[in-house]
């Protein structure tokens, strides 16, 4: 099946009336509630704690996980 392409505002206002239909004009609106982009950059933060690891902390960290497991 084909479906025509959609801009943004079009696929938006197709989700809300799935929604709306699916669940409710109640349950969509808790639905949208649930959505949570987050804060920060989550790249930059990252980099902030991996850059410093080196391979061998790494290694030992695997290793530490799997003595504890065990």
């Amino acid at each position: 099946m084909t479906h025509p392409v959609l801009s943004d505002p079009e696929v938006r206002r197709a989700g809300l009336e799935a929604l709306n239909e699916r669940l409710g004009p109640a349950g969509m609106i808790r639905f949208l509630r649930m959505f949570d982009p987050g804060r920060g950059d989550y790249t930059a933060e990252r980099h902030q704690w991996l850059d410093p690891l080196t391979l061998d902390d790494i290694v030992r960290s695997i290793e530490n996980r799997r003595m504890v497991k065990e």
